[in-house]
Formats: C-alpha cells, sequence, structure tokens
C-alpha cells in the first residue's frame, strides 16, 4: 500500500470564521500583509453561487515518460495516485491538483466524484479539467476548473507523480493544509498562520464598509466614505452603537 501523509486541519472555529469572508475580502486583506497575489490564475468557478472554505489536500502531476510511468488503467488501480488523495478526504476538505494547465486529461471524473462527495469533501480545485460533465453535474459538487474533456486523466501527456506535496496550482504555491477559500471570485490559498490575523483585519473591514455601503446608497460623498476617511470615522463608530453587525438578526 502506498504510504502517505495526511495533512494537519485548523480547527473548525477558524473555518468557521472564514466562511463568513469572501474570496475578495482575504485576497486583499493578504496583499496588505505581504502575500501579493494568493489567487489562482485559471481554475474558475463551474457552479456559480457556491462558496467554500476548507483545508488543501494536494495531487502534483508531471509529464508523462516510458521509464516512470505504464498506463494500464485498470491493470493495478492501487497505483493510480489521483485515487489515493481521495482516499484522505474528510468532511469538508478540498482536493486541489496541479494538472499543468493541461486541456486534454480528465483529473476526476463521475465515479471519482461520487466517491468523494460520499466522503464530505468541501470542492475540488484543479488546474486542468474534467470529464463526464453531465453526471458530475448531477453531484452539485463546488468546482474549480480550467474546462472539460472526455479523456480520462492519463490518456494523452501527464500522469498522477505525488499526494499531499507542495504544489503549485494556478500559479500559487499551495501547501497541504493551507486553507482554500472560493468562490464566484476564485480560489484563493490562506496560509493557516496567517488567517487569524486575516480574520481580525477583515471583520474591520467589512465592518466600516457596510457603513459606506449605506451612505453611498444615500449619496453620500465617495471622498469620504470609500475608503473611510477620517473625518468620517467619528460618524462610523456612532452608527456601530446601534448598527453592531453581530446583534443583527
Amino acid at each position: 500500500m502506498t504510504h502517505i501523509p495526511d495533512i494537519t486541519r485548523p480547527t473548525k472555529e477558524l473555518i468557521d470564521a472564514l466562511k463568513e469572508i469572501g474570496a475578495a475580502t482575504v485576497s486583499g486583506t493578504l496583499g496588505h500583509m505581504g502575500f501579493r497575489n494568493p489567487h489562482m490564475v485559471g481554475p474558475v468557478p463551474q457552479n456559480r453561487g457556491k462558496s467554500i472554505v476548507g483545508p488543501a489536500l494536494t495531487l502534483q502531476f508531471m509529464p508523462q515518460r516510458p521509464d516512470l510511468f505504464t498506463e494500464g488503467e485498470y491493470a493495478d488501480p492501487e497505483t493510480q495516485l489521483h485515487r489515493h488523495v481521495l482516499y484522505h478526504v474528510q468532511e469538508g476538505d478540498v482536493v486541489v491538483v496541479d494538472a499543468r494547465g493541461d486541456m486534454s486529461s480528465g483529473v476526476f471524473g463521475d465515479m471519482m466524484s461520487t466517491y468523494f462527495k460520499g466522503r464530505g469533501g468541501a470542492g475540488i480545485v484543479i488546474d486542468g479539467c474534467m470529464r463526464d460533465r453531465p453526471n458530475v453535474e448531477k453531484l452539485d459538487l463546488p468546482l474549480w476548473l480550467r474546462g472539460w474533456t472526455p479523456n480520462y486523466h492519463v490518456q494523452t501527456s501527464i500522469y498522477p507523480n505525488a499526494v499531499n506535496v507542495p504544489i503549485a496550482c494556478g500559479g500559487v504555491t499551495v501547501i497541504p493544509g493551507d486553507i482554500i477559500v472560493a468562490d464566484d471570485d476564485g480560489v484563493v490559498v490562506l496560509p493557516v498562520a496567517m488567517a487569524a490575523k486575516v480574520i481580525e483585519e477583515s471583520q474591520k473591514h467589512h465592518d466600516w464598509e457596510e457603513f459606506s455601503r449605506v451612505k453611498l446608497m444615500e449619496g453620500g460623498s465617495l471622498q469620504r466614505y470609500y475608503p473611510l476617511h477620517d473625518d468620517a470615522r467619528g460618524e462610523y463608530e456612532e452608527w456601530r452603537k446601534t448598527n453592531r453587525l453581530e446583534n443583527r438578526s
């Protein structure tokens, strides 16, 4: 049996707090903290309106080489490492795949996706493609992909090489256990060590932005309310006393 290390998962409290924050806010906050581009370029949402937050299980593909890889899709299924990443899935996990941007290899299909959903996975992110779209869409899984193909995962030019190792997906380094925040804006990678600070800063941003949104809808000055000018901070503090977001029903 192939030995693959499991990941260290963030606490449920951390994940739940991040579910209140969108990918755009997380990305912007990380940008101010020095992580200039945590957004994956390539994988895009396949079913609008879905959002996920969860720890990353990683799968790395490499270009095929005849001395390192032999095909035989069903000859010995346990040699197929794309299966092994799914064996590690726990409720709320996100599978993140570096498929090298390949547009001709369907990393997972109907059966693998069904297994993933049955294990309680939160969503799948692939810098590449999946297959069996009609059946996969019936599962209503949150997916961020480059596209779809009828080909299976090793049919053309890549093969699965490693599970739960650092990968590059959509131009962003992903360490196993990193927190994935994804919605209609795209996929953002959040290092666990930066998560608490992101939550703190994002909440501050969210509060004053809500105030500013109210004022802008009333016809208020953009220069005064976005971003919040120092001259308007007293007004904002008064608003907070009677409009604390956490007390709203």
